[in-house]
This record gives structure tokens, C-alpha cells and sequence, in this order.
């Protein structure tokens, strides 16, 4: 047996997006257990390779299993894999760090900015663990879990300050349908990552009121344009946000009808209030959790972001659906930057 295929990876948690994360690494040679919150679900997983919750019509590799128990799956684990809430990932992660080996380098798919304290996952993680920010990765890109469970093409970034490490995770995720590429800029991987939820909520909202293509392409770019600026401002190269996890990203989030943070900013331009569009929607949208962190960003690096602003706004009650227009389409004319 190849040196790949000994790698053992705990996948934390079992919702969408760690589930597709967990077949994709199993079919890479790697030996995955993912920890599920709920017991019907980690037994459903160990018996029938199905995720009820999630995929129940898509069939798991036989070398993916399931435990309840945190330190079972960390038990000899050469990755930890986080696909959790980014608000929620200080409290799990403190309770998971006793159990998380010397060695074992922590994989983030977590897209969104810890509130009160303005970090990126990567921030959080290496605050809570101790770990060094040399073995902690980022996975992000362009990657709708439906489509992964589908087999269908994707690609997207590994990024880690050490590119050893990067490609470590690279060598362990890579598949005939999945293509990671290696990157050491983390910072713009996470925020391209983060704030593409928000301007999908507003490219959501414009759909919900009716508004037409050209308002949602409007959005996209400069939405690209503000989430460049903040990355610059905070470190990243600019070619990250033109690559897989910047553009790219945004354009699968923004144009998928059914992506959570699109989908919820289509209930709020249909009039829902934000408490009727969190039931309606039913799943984590990190946009709404992190919109006014990111926003705390980048008012504290003096960094324009007109649409975060806005959505921002929208999501606290401040401002109305026509307001939030008028203030976008109102602004003074200016270069395109």
C-alpha cells in the first residue's frame, strides 16, 4: 500500500460541505472517519455508507466511516478537517484539543469571520489549539457539495503559509473530478471565501425584488471589487481574488440559485424579515453571521464597502429594501477601481 493511502483524516462535521470533503478524500486513497454531531447519522453512515441528512440518494466510498465521540476520530489522525459554524468553531475547538495529535496539520472550510474579534478561522484556530499557522490550511473555491457528491468537475485552493504543508493536503484531496491547486496566501483565500456570502446575499435580494441580470452582474463585480480591496488591505495578493477561491467562488455562490446565502437574500427581497428567511432557509448562512465582522474589518483598515455595507444595514433593521437600493445606485460616480 502507497504512503497516500495510510493518511487517516477526521472530517468534523457531517453536515453538506464536510460530507462532500469526506467522499472526496476517500476517494483520494485516504482513510476518512468524520465526527457527526447526531447518532442516527454517524450509524446510517457505518451501515448504510449514506448521509440521510444531507446525500440519503448518494452512496459513500466503504472506507468512510462515522463516530460520535471526538476523540475516537482524532484517535491517529494526520488531518483535522473543520467544517463547522465559524461563530461556534472557539467553543468545539476548545473542547476538541486535547484530542488532536502533535502532528496533525487542521484543514479549515469554514468561510466566515468570528464576530467581537474580527478573526479568520485560520486566526481563531491557531489562537484556541496553540498550533502553529505553518499546519493550518485552508480549502476554498468554487465547490457546490451537491455537485462534489455528483462527481461532477471542480477545482479549488489549498492555502497554507507553509507550501509543504499545502501540498500535503493537496496530494490528499486530489481526484479525477476534484483538482486542488497550492497557495501560501491564506489571508486571501479566507476573506474571498468570507465575503463572497455576503455579496451573494445581496445578489440574492436583487433577484428577490425582481431586479434583472444587470443588476446581479453589477453586484458581483464591484462586489469582487470591495472583497479585493479589504484582501489587499489586510495582506493578500491580488491574484488570489482573480483565482478559485476569489472569482470563482463568488460566481458559483452568487449564480447558484439554491446556495444558502443567495437563496436567503432571495427570501429578504421578497419581503421576509431576517428571522422568516433564518427559518425558511433552515441551514447555517454564514453571510448573515459575519456580515457586520467583516464590515468591523474593514472600517478598522479604512477600506470602501459600499455593498457590505448595505447588506449590513439591511440585516439590523436600519435601512428598508427600497432604501438599501436607493443607497447603492445613489452613490457619487467615481473611476472604476
Amino acid at each position: 500500500m502507497s504512503q497516500l493511502r495510510l493518511a487517516r483524516a477526521a472530517v468534523f462535521s457531517a453536515g453538506s460541505w464536510g460530507t462532500a470533503v469526506a467522499k472526496i478524500m476517500a476517494d483520494a486513497g485516504t482513510d476518512v472517519i468524520v465526527h457527526a454531531r447526531r447518532g442516527e447519522i454517524a450509524d446510517a453512515i457505518n451501515r448504510e455508507h449514506r448521509n440521510p441528512g444531507y446525500f440519503p440518494d448518494v452512496d459513500l466510498p466503504q472506507t468512510l466511516t462515522a463516530t460520535t465521540d471526538p476523540a475516537t476520530a482524532l484517535d491517529g489522525a494526520d488531518f483535522l478537517v473543520l467544517s463547522i459554524p465559524a461563530q461556534s468553531l472557539r467553543e468545539s475547538l476548545a473542547l476538541w484539543t486535547p484530542h488532536i495529535g502533535r502532528d496533525t496539520v487542521i484543514v479549515s472550510l469554514m468561510k466566515g469571520i468570528e464576530r467581537d474579534t474580527d478573526l479568520r478561522a485560520s486566526e481563531v484556530i491557531t489562537e484556541v489549539t496553540g498550533i502553529p499557522a505553518k499546519r493550518v490550511a485552508v480549502l476554498s473555491g468554487p465547490n457546490l457539495a451537491r455537485e462534489i457528491m455528483a462527481g461532477q468537475p471542480a477545482a479549488a485552493t489549498v492555502a497554507c503559509p507553509d507550501e509543504a504543508t499545502a501540498i500535503r493536503v493537496q496530494q490528499v484531496c486530489h481526484t479525477s473530478c476534484f483538482r486542488p491547486y497550492t497557495s501560501t496566501d491564506v489571508t486571501g483565500c479566507e476573506l474571498g471565501g468570507a465575503v463572497k456570502n455576503v455579496i451573494a446575499l445581496a445578489v440574492g435580494i436583487a433577484s428577490g425584488m425582481g431586479l434583472g441580470h444587470n443588476a446581479q452582474a453589477m453586484l458581483i463585480t464591484r462586489g469582487l471589487a470591495e472583497t479585493t480591496r479589504l484582501a489587499m488591505a489586510l495582506g493578500a495578493h491580488p491574484a488570489t481574488l482573480a483565482g478559485l477561491a476569489g472569482l470563482g467562488d463568488l460566481i458559483a455562490t452568487c449564480s447558484f440559485p439554491l446556495s444558502r446565502n443567495r437563496t436567503f437574500g432571495t427570501h429578504l427581497g421578497k419581503g421576509l424579515s431576517v428571522e422568516e428567511a433564518t427559518a425558511a432557509t433552515r441551514q447555517t448562512t454564514e453571510g448573515v453571521k459575519s456580515a457586520e465582522a467583516i464590515l468591523g474589518l474593514a472600517q478598522a483598515h479604512g477600506v470602501d464597502m459600499p455593498i457590505t455595507y448595505v447588506v449590513t444595514a439591511l440585516l439590523s433593521g436600519k435601512v428598508t429594501l427600497e432604501q438599501a437600493t436607493a443607497a447603492l445606485m445613489q452613490r457619487p460616480p467615481k473611476p472604476e477601481r
